[in-house]
């Protein structure tokens, strides 16, 4: 008998990927709406909770509950007709528990799926008739589902689901409060089934909001009711893409072991023997660079920026991995993931100042200021003008999904008030630090480099290297893709970091081969291009998005479709500063140690 609040959240569609909030259409409503207090990352996703007409009792159950009557003029019967076409879903929770619609497959075992949300109507045309008509679905039939205590009467909620039905509502009479409809009547058992006349959404029509509501008792126990929202229909195939990442991964470990043992072992021991016997005029491939190889770079500033900024991401990612495969950020905790990454990033500020600065050091940069300014600002100054614009777009369309004024000062808030002070202390205890030493000393006159063999052009090594750190994580992009835009949850965050730490090797093992094949062809220029190689991974990313949004949503707007692309390019270019610093850094250490076992006199 307890009283059971429903709240309404968002209505959402995948052909538009605007949300719009509940009472942007004109439903039954309470005496008063009261908003909930949503969280940073729920603000963020266009959650807008509030409250509903719907109040059940528990374990009570009810049949054909009237909410309200509607008549409908010229606007609102538009506004209905406008969801519909664009085939948006109500949302709603119940004890935080989102709505379902089951669905049943006749292809599966267990034969049902869960749809999150049910359609806002349906189009359909009568018998004989060639015009298409909107059916709005006025009448929810709920089912409860809770699993009883044994030791005690109370009952927990595990379910909740919903069926909905377009009928026409029928009754004698005037309409005043105790009218009884004759084509839904609960002293007269008379039940709601789908073969009565739907409720066409026109000017001028009525249409009157029931709904009934029944508790059924469920073996599922509390603490696993997440289950069936999160169940993973085919896990196979992300074994199968983890076997063939890795298959890669060795073929790559491969590579390096070879360069590793055979030209560093035997080539110097030989050099090394070469000195004593004064043929050192005979050096050959990537020796003959030693006073070249670690000269600053052009544009070094810029590159000292850019491995800072990817330090940040990378420590960002994988804390927020950590706290994800601890059960941390389960999707019963909306918006929680969004703003674990933010608050991460943030802090991760310091790590970003001191490695940008260590790097700057080492090119014998003096302005260490200039740089941490640039590192604060440059990476997320880009990324919140993007963001700006498309806030801009979606706000114009009246959507719930725009970020309100006062949370885009607290983020801008949380950048200058948390972030950029961190970044300055980073670059702060980075700039105390002794300067790395290089292992060979660099030659005052930069040597010629000779012509290169047309495979060893930049642009083509580059490109060929962001290949196997796209494939690698290419499965798993698929569902993170499906999860974002098709609105689905995404909980596989196991899987996910194993293919993390694929893409991790992988970067690194193909940025060490082509320094390697570069110096070897006597190219002494690898700062930029280590970067750049597993780098260019995030355009063959943003392809595959253009792709995705060619082969499997059905966007037809063209703001969703701006929108689309402009958070595509976001996670492109965040993907790129994340697989650029891995590639790096592996060169980096990779360089340093093939230089410190030679003998330079």
């Amino acid at each position: 008998g307890d009283p059971l609040y429903v709240k309404v959240n968002k209505l959402t569609s995948t052909k538009t990927q605007l949300p719009f909030s509940f009472y942007s259409l004109p439903y039954c409503q309470p005496k008063r709406i009261v908003d909930n207090a949503e969280n940073l990352g729920e603000v963020l996703r266009g959650d807008r909770i509030e409250n509903s007409p719907y109040e059940f009792k528990m374990r009570k159950p009810r049949l054909c509950n009237i909410v309200c009557r509607k008549v409908l003029d010229k606007k609102t019967a538009n506004a209905f007709k406008e969801k519909i076409d664009d085939e948006y879903r109500v949302n709603m929770i119940l004890d935080n528990l989102p709505l379902v619609v089951p669905v049943r497959r006749f292809d599966q075992e267990n034969g049902v799926v869960y749809q999150h949300g049910f359609h806002v109507g349906l189009k359909g045309r009568y018998a004989g008739s060639k015009e298409e008509k909107q059916f709005i679905n006025n009448h929810l039939t709920f089912t409860v589902k809770y699993h009883k205590d044994p030791h005690a009467d109370s009952a927990r909620i595990v379910g909740f689901e919903v069926k909905p039905f377009s009928v026409k509502h029928e009754y004698k009479g005037e309409w005043n409060e105790k009218t009884r409809l004759t084509t839904c009547d609960p002293q007269a058992k008379r039940v709601v089934t789908s073969s009565e006349s739907p409720q066409e959404v026109e000017e001028t029509r009525e249409i009157i909001f029931t709904y009934d509501v029944e508790f059924q008792e469920s073996d599922v126990k509390w603490a696993y009711r997440w289950d069936t929202y999160l169940l993973i229909a085919d896990d196979q195939i992300h074994w199968f893409s983890i076997v063939n990442s890795l298959m890669t991964v060795l073929f790559l470990s491969g590579m390096v072991a070879m360069i590793m043992l055979r030209t560093l072992y035997r080539d110097i021991s030989k050099y090394n023997q070469l000195e004593t016997q004064e043929e050192a005029q005979e050096e050959t491939g990537w020796k003959l660079v030693h006073g070249d190889v670690f000269r600053a770079p052009a544009n070094s500033d810029l590159l000292c920026v850019y491995v800072g900024t990817g330090v940040q991401f990378f420590g960002m990612i994988l804390v927020t991995m950590i706290f994800a495969l601890l059960g941390f950020l389960s999707p019963s905790n909306r918006g929680g993931l969004m703003t674990a990454m933010l608050l991460l990033w943030v802090f991760m500020g310091l790590f970003a100042g001191y490695s940008s600065v260590r790097l700057y050091k080492l090119f014998k940069g003096t302005e260490w200021k200039k740089i941490t300014l640039k590192t604060a600002f440059m990476f997320p100054a880009t990324i919140f003008s993007i963001f700006f614009v498309l806030n801009a777009l979606i706000w114009g369309q009246k959507s719930s999904g725009a970020v309100p004024f006062g949370t885009m000062i607290a983020l801008v808030l949380l950048w200058f008030g948390i972030s950029v002070p961190l970044v300055f202390i980073g670059s702060h205890i980075g700039i105390q630090k002794p300067t790395i030493q290089d292992p060979v000393k660099t030659s005052k006159i930069p040597r010629q480099i000779p012509e290169q063999a047309w495979y060893m052009n930049p642009t083509f090594s580059i490109l060929i290297g962001g290949i196997l750190p796209f494939g690698a994580v290419l499965i798993e992009l698929f569902f993170i893709l499906t999860s974002i835009w098709l609105h689905q949850f995404y909980y596989i965050f196991g899987f996910l970091f194993i293919v993390f730490v694929i893409l991790i090797v992988t970067c690194a093992e193909i940025t060490i081969v082509l320094c390697y094949f570069q110096l070897c062809s006597e190219d002494y220029r690898w700062w930029w291009r280590s970067y750049l190689t597993s780098g260019s991974s995030a355009l063959y990313l943003f392809l595959y998005a253009a792709f995705y949004f060619f082969t499997k949503l059905n966007i037809t707007k063209p703001v969703s479709g701006v929108l689309y692309f402009g958070y595509m390019l976001i996670v492109s270019y965040s993907f790129f500063v994340l697989t650029g610093t891995i590639g790096f850094y592996a060169c980096f250490r990779f360089t340093r140690l093939i230089y410190s076992s030679v003998k330079i006199e």
